[in-house]
């Protein structure tokens, strides 16, 4: 008998199937009793056989397969929300990653980042570019708006430009620290190959990257602390948290909040410098 996992899947791709317009698709829309395309027309667009198609939606179908499920995915137009949701009903797993570029922030996030004042915020691709920051990251880690795009990537930062370096309290625990929460980031996404060129560029120019990539180690960025040499603040300290962006595993958000009081009154003062007297 159908279990009631199965019967919420058939429910959903019901549900899916009747919000589409035939003829959107190239299917007549003439003589349809109910809304949406019919059966044997999502079967014939994900390449199964319609019979088969027909017990998923009554619950009698089984496990179907991943390679399955996104056909069915595709054929029903399903957002990457609705095809985990699709995975997680079918296999009780979401899907494997598929890595896609990041193609920013909207400016709902954006407005995010620029509320915190005192706290320097980024948002970072899975590949560690810079997409997104705001006044306080400018001030205080890096003014990356005055960067040309391709140089705004965090690890391209850290061993590629000596004042980053010099900026860090203790560069080789940093650095070590960066690589191994770069590879998690990187596989979690999907996106091995796609910092393939990034890695192999990194190699040539820094054999420190190189020798810390061989060692394998992994870190979670997790939250934590870190210490600047700021060339105005002086010795600052800073607690930072990371961040899922909810919606958008592309992209992952990184908030420095200053650990004291002066901390948090010297960013501000950069921040909203006050004008000179006369």
């Amino acid at each position: 008998m159908p279990t009631e996992t199965d019967n919420r899947l058939g429910t959903y791709l019901k549900d899916r199937r009747t919000r589409l317009d035939p003829a959107a698709l190239g299917f007549s829309a003439a003589r349809r009793r109910t809304s949406g395309l019919r059966r044997e027309e999502v079967a014939q667009r994900s390449n199964i056989s319609p019979t088969w198609y027909t017990w998923l939606e009554q619950g009698r179908g089984g496990a179907p397969s991943a390679e399955v499920l996104n056909r069915i995915a595709s054929a029903l137009m399903l957002t990457d929300i609705e095809r985990e949701h699709l995975f997680l009903l079918g296999l009780g797993r979401p899907p494997e990653v598929r890595y896609k570029a990041s193609e920013g922030v909207t400016p709902r996030l954006q407005r995010v980042l620029d509320a915190l004042e005192v706290s320097p915020a980024l948002v970072k691709t899975a590949t560690w570019d810079i997409v997104a920051w705001n006044r306080a990251a400018a001030v205080v880690l890096t003014d990356y708006g005055k960067l040309p795009e391709g140089e705004r990537n965090i690890l391209r930062l850290i061993f590629g430009n000596p004042r980053i370096r010099d900026k860090q309290y203790d560069w080789d625990s940093v650095a070590r620290f960066v690589v191994g929460a770069f590879r998690v980031d990187a596989a979690r996404a999907g996106a091995i190959s796609e910092v393939r060129q990034l890695v192999d560029e990194l190699c040539r120019i820094s054999p420190e990257f190189e020798a810390l990539w061989q060692d394998n180690d992994i870190h979670v960025h997790g939250e934590g602390l870190k210490r600047l040499n700021h060339p105005i603040l002086g010795s600052i300290a800073l607690e930072y948290s990371a961040f899922a962006v909810d919606g958008r595993p592309d992209l992952g958000m990184i908030v420095y909040n200053p650990v004291t009081t002066s901390d948090a009154d010297r960013i501000r003062s950069l921040v909203n410098p006050r004008p000179a007297s006369t």
